[in-house]
């Protein structure tokens, strides 16, 4: 296995983590952007800088977790915290998870709604056109 970060991987696993589809993240890119774009952004083990900053703020994360987030070491930390007795475990977080939940589900919403809206003005257009 490579020690390389594959950047690509790591957007996609924040975009699911979040609920959002690819045809959402390519709305909220730009209108040069589409579900097929973003599946091969995804395949991408290195992505730019700016690119990663823009997806990074749309999926509401920090860009340093897209860019160093490494599913491996998460996994050993986790395993060897487990395995270790004195191990503290905070059983009061500082932050409501639940409200986090809420809060991710109304951003889902409001872009799922704009996509609808988006798409709405595209079969006006189509109309249009097809009335001339």
């Amino acid at each position: 296995m490579s020690d390389k970060i594959h950047h690509g991987r790591n957007i996609k696993r924040f975009r699911e983590m979040m609920g959002i589809k690819q045809e959402a993240l390519a709305f909220e890119l730009g209108e040069d952007w589409s579900q097929k774009k973003i599946s091969l952004l995804e395949q991408k083990e290195e992505v730019e800088e700016a690119l990663i900053r823009q997806v990074a703020e749309i999926l509401k994360v920090p860009s340093e977790a897209i860019k160093n987030f490494d599913e491996e070491k998460a996994i050993n930390v986790i395993s060897s915290t487990f395995n270790d007795n004195s191990a503290v475990v905070n059983n009061n977080p500082i932050f409501n998870p639940i409200e986090k939940w809420v809060e991710a589900l109304e951003e889902n919403k409001k872009l799922y709604e704009r996509l609808l809206e988006s798409e709405r003005e595209k079969v006006e257009i189509l109309k249009e056109l097809t009335q001339k």
